[in-house]
Parts: C-alpha cells; sequence; structure tokens
C-alpha cells in the first residue's frame, strides 16, 4: 500500500513539473517533448490506479499520435515562440 502511495506522489509530482516546463519553454519542440513526459505520467498514475487499458490507450495516443501531430505542425511554422 505505502509503495503505491509511494509512486503516485512521485509520478504526480514530476507530471507537475513536466507541465511546468512545457509551459514556459519557448522551444516549441522541447515542449512538445516536455507535454509527452506529462503524459508518461499520467499513464503511470493510470497504471497504479489498476485501469491498465486506459493507460495503454493513453499513451498511444497522448504520446504517439498527439506528439507527431505536433511535430509535424512545428515542422510547418516556425520552431521558436517569439
Amino acid at each position: 500500500m505505502i509503495v503505491t502511495l509511494i509512486v503516485l506522489t512521485l509520478a504526480l509530482l514530476l507530471s507537475l513539473v513536466f507541465i511546468y516546463f512545457a509551459v514556459t519553454e519557448k522551444d516549441l519542440l522541447k515542449a512538445v517533448v516536455f507535454s509527452a513526459g506529462q503524459s508518461v505520467c499520467y499513464a503511470i498514475l493510470l497504471h497504479t490506479m489498476a485501469a491498465p487499458d486506459i493507460a495503454m490507450t493513453y499513451l498511444a495516443v497522448s504520446v504517439g499520435l498527439y506528439s507527431a501531430l505536433l511535430v509535424f505542425v512545428i515542422s510547418k511554422t516556425e520552431r521558436y515562440e517569439v
């Protein structure tokens, strides 16, 4: 029980760090990487809370499709935010 709470706390804190870096980053490609890291932390949270099917779907969509789409859009525009 205590290990589960520690994993949940660490994943939540790490996701908050990733969110902060994604919002404050001027390089849009790095912001996408931080957003993907935040999504991985949320998938760990979902898996720890006994929802592995939702965690796998969340990983495929948020880290895979969403990140690939954003990288494609960034390649069509400027990489750095003004």
